[in-house]
């Protein structure tokens, strides 16, 4: 509960991600902090505390009808942690099947349609000399005549620059 109510008030205080506070932002202080003056006013912590608190009320509001809707899949799943302990995601999709949406698994997937279709996706220079400027993630490992390779050379020139 803890990393909720500081996840809840950060949102809130220091991103400035709400409606009523606004597009401010303060530093939070850290457990181990002195503090004698907030940089707000006490209406305002007050709207700060109302505002995180209903943060965690609206997460566990939905975490609860997600478990009351899903109980038969949390219930699944469940037994099977008693039993296994630990599951793989071949085990889930076995015991609630795949996933309702379309899964991204690759680069590409993930940036398809953020860029247009001429979108220059190669690795920028400085690292084509490391990767190799085909990108191909096989050949980064293969030994070079000296028997480096060219992540060695890579960890090597960043070692030495510290």
């Amino acid at each position: 509960m803890r990393r909720v109510t500081q996840l809840a008030y950060s949102q809130v205080v220091t991103y400035g991600m709400n409606d009523k506070i606004g597009n401010l932002s303060w530093q939070v202080p850290t457990q181990n902090d002195t503090v004698f003056e907030k940089p707000y006013s006490e209406a305002t912590a007050q709207m700060i505390d109302e505002e995180a608190r209903a943060l965690v009320q609206m997460a566990y509001d939905r975490t609860m009808s997600l478990l009351i809707e899903k109980k038969e899949e949390a219930t699944l799943v469940a037994e099977a942690l008693l039993e296994k302990e630990v599951l793989s995601r071949d085990d889930i999709t076995e015991l609630i099947g795949a996933r309702p949406f379309e899964e991204k698994n690759s680069y590409e997937d993930f940036v398809a349609g953020t860029g247009g279709e001429d979108e220059n996706t190669d690795l920028p220079i400085g690292l084509q000399d490391v990767f190799g400027d085909n990108n191909d993630v096989e050949t980064e490992t293969e030994p070079k005549p000296d028997g480096s390779t060219p992540a060695m050379a890579f960890e090597k020139e960043t070692t030495s620059t510290k």
